[in-house]
């Protein structure tokens, strides 16, 4: 399968159903949504398959770019299609394994643009955002986009969270998060 990012550049995906990337349409519209706020930010990108997303980030200038798979395989191909497109000022790094494991070796760093598009069925949502929200992952200004099935998705409930926008591409939807604003929902008194 041939998959073709920012710059009609190729990357190299894995034959079968090991991985689904993310479709040119969804990914076209998370990187119009975030225009402009790319550059030199901090990218985690969580169940990263082929790396198409974090890929995407690096041809558009960001600076740091994390990925998080369990497959070695998938793990393998990430590597390879980062380093194709990131010049020598990018930094980025694969991480093999659990994800919620993973997530707390990320501990005391933030990021200002997380995706997260884990299989849909596999019941890591919740449990993933609350990890992210016990170690502080994401930058205070910055935003997660959960990649989810359009039909039968209910948004986890973090506390400290607030959901800034939500869009639908046929059967995959994408529920935007950012940190609740000091004050928002208190009652004054």
């Amino acid at each position: 399968m041939s998959l073709r990012i920012y710059g009609n550049r190729q990357l190299k995906t894995l034959p079968g159903k090991e991985t689904r990337p993310t479709s040119a349409r969804v990914r076209e519209a998370v990187f119009n949504i975030w225009q402009g706020k790319i550059t030199g930010c901090h990218w985690l990108d969580l169940c990263a398959g082929t790396g198409s997303m974090g890929a995407e980030a690096l041809c558009r200038g960001a600076a740091l770019v994390v990925g998080i798979e369990k497959s070695s395989r998938a793990c393998a191909t990430i590597e390879q299609n980062w380093q194709q497109v990131a010049n020598p000022e990018q930094e980025f790094r694969v991480l093999r394994g659990d994800i919620i494991g993973q997530l707390k070796t990320l501990s005391g760093k933030q990021f200002h643009r997380i995706y997260f598009d884990p299989p849909y069925a596999s019941g890591l949502y919740e449990p993933v955002l609350v990890a992210i929200a016990q170690h502080q992952l994401l930058d205070p200004n910055g935003e997660i986009a959960v990649e989810h099935a359009s039909q039968d998705w209910t948004s986890p409930e973090i506390p400290t969270w607030e959901i800034c926008r939500q869009k639908a591409y046929g059967n995959t939807s994408l529920t935007f998060y950012r940190i609740r604003s000091q004050g928002d929902g208190e009652m004054g008194g």
